[in-house]
Parts: C-alpha cells; structure tokens; sequence
C-alpha cells in the first residue's frame, strides 16, 4: 500500500512537471505565433493586406500610423506636441477656417493636416531672410579657428588605409535578414568611404572634439538615426528611467529616450532636481546648442517617431520588455519596461494607437575598444532632500576644488566652466558625473553626455548652475568671445536655436519660451563674467586658448 502510494506521488510531481514545461514552451512561441499574419497561417484564404478594405475586422494591434498622445503626468488630456507643433497650429488654423466656413472645412483641414504628420513629413522651411543666420555664424572667424596638429597620440582610433569594413565578417547567424543589402562593402574607392556613418564618427573623434565642424559624415548619421530599419530593441540597464538600446540594420547603435511630457509642460515646483522626468526634447536640444556653442562634446542626437509594434514589441528579444505591452482602455499600444522610478502601468507610455516619438542619440565606440573614465562633478549636489553639498555652503570652495588633481594643471577647470554655462543655458542641475577618453588622459575634453532633465523650467533661471564660474572666476577667452557673439542681435542665440531645430524630423522641439529663456541666462552668463573681470582683472579671468589671431579667418583642417 505504502508503495502504491509513493508511486502515485511520482506520477504527479511528474505530470505537474510536464504541465509547467508545456506552459513555458507556449509563452516563449506566443510572440511569434502573434506576428505571423493571416496570410502566413495554412488553410487560410483571406486576402493580402494590401486587398482588404479600409473597414475589414480589426487585428489585435492597431496599426494606424499618427502622431502619439503619451499619458502625462498633469492629468489633462494635451497633445504630445506642444501649443507651437505643426499638428496643433493646423488644428488652431482649421478652427478658424470653421468659424468663417463651416465644420466640414474645418474638419477636413485637420484630416490634412494629421494625414501631413510622419516619419516622411515635409518640414518647415527656415525662417526667410538675406542670409541664413546659422550659415553666417559657422563662418565668422571665432568658427573657423583651427585645432593644433594632430598626431597619433591624438586620435582615438589609428585607421589602416588598407583595411576596409565588411560587416560580415563578424555577422552573427541571427543578424541575417532578407533585406539585408551589399550597401556597405568596398567600393574599390577609399576605404574609409565604405565605411557606414556611425563608424565615420567613431574614427573622426580626436583629443580635443567629438567631431570637426564640417564633417560630413554626422548630417548623414543624424539622417540615419531617424531613417535605418531597427532590427532589435532592449532595455538599458541601471538609470532611473526607462532607456532603450537600438541596433539598426547597418549595425550601427543609439539610445532611444521616449517622450514623456509635452512640449510646453514645465516641471512641477515640488520636484525635486533628482526625480525630474527625462525628456527627450532636451536631448535633442542639447546637442544642437553644443554644437552653437562650437564645444562639440554631445555625440550627436535626432528625433524619431518610432512604431511601437513593429520597432519595438516585435524585434525584441527582451522578454521584460515584452511583457510589459498591453493595450490600454482607449485601444493604444502601451508599455512600461523596468527602471526605478516610472515603469508602471500608472507610468506607462502609451501610443495613438502605436506611435511614439522620442530621441536616438548616437553610441559613442565600444568600451573594449576606447575605455571612458569616469569622474565625479567637484560641485556635485548633494541628491538629498535635507542636506547640502559643501559647494553650496563654502564661498571657497574653488580653490580647494584648484588644489586637487586633475584641476590643478591642465584645462580640466575650464572645461568644468564650459560646462557650467552649458548647463546653466539649459536649466540643467543634473551633472553628477561626467565621462574622458581614457586614452588621452586629463589633456581632453568632458563629454557632455545624458542632458534630458535640461530645458525643464522656461519660467525659472536656476542660478546655483552657475556657482562654479562664480567662485572660480574663470573662462576660456574663446568661449567667452562666442558668448559675447551670440548675445548680438544678428546672431542671437534663440534664433540660431530655433533654425537649426527646424531640420529636426520631429520639430519643433522646444517650446517658445525656453528659446527665450536661453537668451536671459546668456545675459546672465556675460554678467557674471563682468564681474569676475570688474573683480580679478581680465587676464586672471579669462583665458587665452588661440593658437592665431582670432581676426584672421583660418582654414580648418
């Protein structure tokens, strides 16, 4: 008897076993049995898609292609573009179109105007006038200033002229693809130019920038990032917020920061520098003022409308990541993936029905290939609600900070400053750490990475930003020069902002008055530095890094 039991006992523990095998198997097939279409499925005589009528029944994922609303955080039912995007100025035009005519005109000029909103979209053109005033900036002399020569110690990567990229000769069997085309292997021309345009930038990156000024090859990778088929998705490990990592076909990476706010939103007053939300306009914003202000330290960042389903849910292989799609109560695609702070379904971004929009910001190389160190802000904040840093309480903190390595030689303070007024343009208290090529030592630049809590408060100049050039009291001369000059009314500094995130695909990107803002805080900027020179005297202040004479128009290189 006590045999037949303990017999019985394992036919159980082992059905139980089959049983939860069987379960595993379904959900691991479960994806790919959803992409397949009716087409694909035997003893199926419906229609291609492209024969179905506009009305036929609805697939389980809604694949309609507008712009998408996300869930905000304010509680009201805004758009994802703000009060100044093309979506919301053609809906205001229809309105009064209705007043004057009806509302079916009015109706069928916002059906046009939606029917407009696409990755293909037309953009606005620049602003009319005599000449373009970004044009004209790129070539006043303070923009054709030429770096000192190069030598093999100062690139970041040694190309041989003699070997030419193939990316199959490292193609993985799970990269292949059907569409895969032959557009990257020698051309029987230079090498470099077989070369696709992320790899471009990677060997274009030097000691003293992350590109030249007039490299081609970064106008062509912001077109890629917006342009190349994804073929896989996942999470970003670490941060607070959810990140995505994209690879496209050409095997090139960037990081994808989905939009959480309207354009015009601000960041509530309660909040707290350290649980802002990430935006991803900022991101945009950011490498477009870097590149105003000719530091060149933002690896370069796009906006993209991204479909949810078809780019994000059906090539992941992160199954976190998969399983947190739903479709919400108003029939949008939906997810939330895993972080710290806002991946719930109360947080989860949602599409109209699967579109989202957000930023891609190109990766920088490879750590195996150009280790990064990283450093720790000397004026830091504390990231606590209570307590303050030793900045905030000591007046002279700076000459501690002129006493420690690597701030005691070097440019590393005045790369600190730059830094200071570039985040300080922004609104931007979120600068704990930053990142050097480890290669060239503490004789580089700070890579201005990770500027998505910029851009939060149009209404609000938070002067603490600006603590370090006001304890220090210095500047390169060269910044301070293009400071001066885009305080000029011929090359102000919103206006220059606004044409160049016109060629944006999701543009605009920022709202009016943070465009204004930036103007105010560049006057700031310029006072503070009066004072220092009123206080210190202009060559205890300011700081000469030109090889030449700035008035002569050099050759770049």
């Amino acid at each position: 008897m006590k045999m037949l039991l303990v017999r019985k006992f394992r036919v159980l523990i082992l059905m139980v076993f089959l049983v939860a095998c069987t379960m595993h198997i379904m959900i691991d097939l479960l994806p790919r049995l959803e992409r397949r279409g009716p087409e694909s499925r035997p003893g199926c005589s419906c229609p291609p898609p492209a024969a179905a009528p506009p009305r036929a029944a609805a697939p389980r994922w809604p694949s309609k292609h507008t712009l998408r609303i996300l869930q905000d955080f304010s509680a009201e039912p805004a758009s994802n573009l703000s009060s100044q995007s093309r979506e919301a100025a053609a809906e205001r035009a229809a309105g009064g179109a209705g007043g004057a005519g009806g509302g079916g005109a009015a109706a069928a000029a916002a059906g046009r105007a939606r029917r407009l909103i696409g990755p293909g979209a037309p953009r606005p053109p620049p602003p009319a006038g005599n000449a373009a005033p970004l044009a004209a900036l790129f070539e006043h002399p303070l923009y054709r200033a030429a770096l000192p020569p190069l030598a093999d110690g100062d690139l970041l990567f040694n190309v041989n002229s003699d070997i030419r990229f193939n990316p199959r000769a490292a193609e993985q069997p799970e990269w292949q693809n059907e569409d895969h085309h032959e557009e990257f292997l020698p051309t029987g021309e230079t090498s470099i130019d077989s070369y696709p345009n992320w790899l471009k930038f990677h060997i274009g990156i030097n000691r003293y920038e992350l590109y030249s000024r007039h490299n081609p090859a970064i106008e062509a990778l912001l077109q890629d990032l917006v342009s190349q088929k994804i073929t896989s998705v996942a999470m970003k490990s670490g941060g607070t917020q959810l990140k995505l990592i994209m690879t496209f076909q050409n095997y090139g990476q960037a990081l994808f920061k989905p939009m959480k706010q309207t354009r015009e939103q601000e960041t509530p007053p309660d909040f707290f520098y350290f649980s802002d939300y990430e935006r991803h306009n900022a991101e945009i914003a950011a490498f477009h003022l870097d590149r105003i202000l000719d530091f060149r330290r933002v690896p370069p960042v796009a906006g993209r409308l991204v479909n949810m389903t078809r780019e994000i849910r059906d090539v992941t292989r992160d199954k976190k990541l998969w399983r947190t799609f739903f479709i919400s109560p108003a029939n949008n695609i939906c997810f939330y993936g895993e972080c710290s702070y806002y991946c719930s379904t109360e947080h989860a971004l949602c599409g109209k029905p699967d579109q989202i929009e957000g930023s891609l910001a190109a990766f920088l190389p490879d750590l195996s290939l150009a280790k990064r160190k990283t450093w720790r802000n000397p004026w830091r904040r504390s990231y606590h609600k209570r307590k303050k840093a030793e900045w905030e309480v000591d007046p002279d903190y700076c000459e501690e900070v002129k006493q420690t390595p690597p701030y005691d030689s070097g440019t590393r303070i005045l790369d600190i400053m730059d830094m200071t007024v570039f985040d300080f343009l922004m609104g931007n208290m979120d600068r704990h750490h930053y990142e050097t090529f480890e290669k060239f030592g503490n004789e580089t630049f700070i890579i201005h990475l990770d500027n998505g809590r910029g851009f939060g408060k149009y209404s609000h100049d938070e002067l603490s930003i600006l603590v370090p050039l006001n304890q220090c009291c210095r500047i390169r001369k060269s910044t301070y020069l293009r400071l001066q000059l885009l305080a000029k009314e011929e090359y102000k500094l919103s206006l220059l902002m606004k044409e160049s995130l016109l060629k944006d695909k999701i543009a605009p990107i920022l709202y009016q008055p943070h465009l204004e803002a930036m103007d105010r805080r560049l006057r700031i900027v310029l006072k503070a530095v009066s004072d220092c020179i009123e206080k210190d005297g202009y060559d205890n202040v300011v700081e000469n890094d030109f090889n030449t004479d700035v008035n002569t128009v050099a050759t770049e290189r």
